[in-house]
């Protein structure tokens, strides 16, 4: 007999939450897993603000991006957009003249992002309260 909790389910058949990929059986992270190339993608603080933005209305100038987050450094906002930009998520142009234009929009694989926030969202949000870590 075994526990109401536990399941056997067929090699054939994935967990819930687990796709059928060999990535699934790794004992350790590899930087070829999707999960850590989405997770690199999105990573650094503000990061997935900046894809929220942009999600939202496009294409946005450097100006619009930098407006709707007041306390942001530049050097944090152009880190992050570099960063969007050399994965991929997020096409990067430049138009001629003086001042130079520099126009953001999400790449068609970035507009992919938009689930996965949403996603990440709603697991934060069922979360059960916790104290921030070193408090009691």
């Amino acid at each position: 007999m075994t526990h109401r909790t536990v399941s056997h389910v067929s090699a054939a058949a994935p967990s819930p939450g687990l796709p059928g990929d060999r990535h699934t059986h790794v004992t350790a992270p590899t930087p070829t897993c999707p999960v850590e190339i989405t997770l690199a993608a999105l990573h650094g603080r503000w990061t997935t603000l900046v894809v929220r933005e942009l999600l939202r209305q496009e294409p946005l100038h450097y100006s619009d991006l930098a407006a709707c987050f007041p306390t942001l450094s530049d050097k944090v906002l152009s880190d992050r957009l570099t960063h969007l930009v050399s994965v991929g998520v997020v096409q990067k142009h430049r138009t001629a003249g003086w001042p130079p234009t520099v126009i953001y929009r999400l790449t068609p694989h970035g507009r992919q992002l938009g689930p996965v926030l949403q996603a990440l969202w709603d697991w934060g949000a069922g979360a059960p309260n916790q104290d921030p870590p070193g408090r009691s």
